[in-house]
């Protein structure tokens, strides 16, 4: 896949993938900020401001005319925010790409934040944290993170807390967005059907005007475990929604190729051996899954699963075996050639979709500093052997790697979390 990439006076950086077997077109800007560059004070900010740049601009000051518009012309748009990167795109028929670059322009470059519409925008998160904390499978993901990264700015929830979101202010926004929302921080990503040259000569022209500052780091997270780390909680619900997050290695570490294909055999897709164990073999689990979560200076593997709360003693047993079972045996040419196939083929279908183009290509250049090619990736996957997994499988399935988060049903006998620490002690 072929793609140019363009670096501006300012720092700003400007990546094209024609896609010209495309009727649609992205226009995405990616800034390199979120979640752990909050303090508890502001946490959520981020988000809160992603929201607030759909509430009126210099040019577009009325809420609603944005949306509008873009609906005008049957376009989609939308924005999110994780724990480092937050993102707004406009996804378009080609022939109406100069209007979503003008949208998109004008939220990221001239928002106004109304205070009216602040307070307004400010229940609604409130009411999306209410949400997400009645959802416990999404509640579990989040503790673990929290516990993975426990005192470290990593560990900061995306949507903040109810008291942080009340108490963030106009000025706030403004300050944290002169200093994030910098052009050496920002990365501006164009992927469909059009013309290279003069999709460039449009976006230099638009994003020439930000002005460079002094971006402030954050550092990597200062981690320290000895043991198994547990945090179960009682809600009421039917099903135990159980997170086992196993630290591991970042986006800039070539051992995340072993990670992936490890994360697919382990619990990935319907071949994988959790998914045998646990479902079609005792019919435990309606949903379940494994994936390697990377970030600029950190990651782990994500464990999950929603199981009956008699049973999760048995699970954890299951959860603990399998990561033993890496350490000791080393994986058939079977299984490592179909773990590959499988990334291979979700990659393909992947980019299909001008989106996930987009955040491929996006990411890389935030986070990587380098872009690859989804065929340089696949060859950094072809490389990876059975030795190599089973390395990383030795050095990651350690107890002092293992943090468990859990959201239990508040009914029947309650769990004993020091036996299933031993459970992973034993690993």
């Amino acid at each position: 896949m072929q793609y140019e990439k363009h670096t501006l006076k300012n720092g700003l950086k400007i990546i094209i993938v024609p896609m010209k077997n495309m009727e649609s077109v992205i226009f995405q800007v990616l800034v390199k900020t979120g979640a752990k560059n909050e303090d508890t004070k502001v946490n959520g900010i981020s988000h809160f401001l992603e929201h607030l740049v759909f509430k009126g601009t210099k040019n577009r000051p009325n809420p609603g005319a944005i949306i509008k518009e873009l609906d005008r012309i049957g376009a989609e748009i939308n924005a999110f925010t994780g724990k480092e990167i937050t993102g707004f795109w406009v996804k378009s028929v080609s022939r109406n790409f100069d209007i979503g670059l003008d949208v998109v322009s004008d939220m990221v470059l001239n928002p106004i934040f109304n205070a009216k519409e602040i307070e307004k925008e400010r229940g609604v998160i409130l009411q999306e944290i209410s949400m997400y904390e009645d959802q416990p499978s999404d509640k579990a993901a989040r503790d673990v993170e929290v516990m993975i990264y426990e005192g470290n700015p990593h560990g900061m929830t995306t949507l903040g807390t109810n008291e942080s979101v009340k108490n963030i202010l106009r000025t706030d926004i403004i300050k944290y967005r002169k200093e994030r929302y910098l052009p050496n921080n920002i990365v501006v990503v164009v992927a469909g059907n059009i013309d290279g040259k003069t999709v460039f000569e449009k976006i230099e022209k638009l994003f020439s005007k930000l002005k460079t500052g002094n971006l402030k780091r954050i550092l990597p997270p200062d981690i320290r475990q000895k043991e198994v780390k547990i945090s179960l909680k009682n809600k009421k619900c039917d099903q135990s929604h159980i997170v086992v997050g196993v630290r591991a290695y970042s986006i800039n570490d070539e051992r995340k190729y072993a990670i992936d294909i490890l994360s697919v055999i382990f619990g990935g897709n319907m071949s994988s051996r959790l998914f045998k164990e646990l479902r079609e073999k005792r019919g435990l689990a309606y949903y379940l899954g494994a994936s390697g979560v990377q970030y600029e200076d950190s990651g782990y593997l994500n464990i999950r699963a929603g199981v009956p709360k008699e049973k999760l003693y048995l699970v954890f047993q299951i959860i603990s075996k399998l990561m033993h079972d890496f350490k000791i045996r080393e994986l058939t040419k079977n299984e490592l050639h179909s773990a590959k196939e499988f990334l291979r083929g979700r990659r393909a279908l992947s980019f299909e979709h001008t989106e996930e183009v987009a955040d491929f290509f996006g990411e890389q250049e935030l986070f990587c500093g380098k872009v690859f090619t989804p065929e340089e990736i696949m060859e950094k996957i072809e490389k990876v052997t059975a030795s190599d997994i089973m390395k990383v499988a030795n050095d990651i399935f350690r107890p002092e790697n293992i943090n468990i988060a859990g959201i239990i049903p508040e009914a029947g006998k309650s769990i004993d979390s020091e036996k299933i620490r031993k459970i992973f002690s034993k690993i």
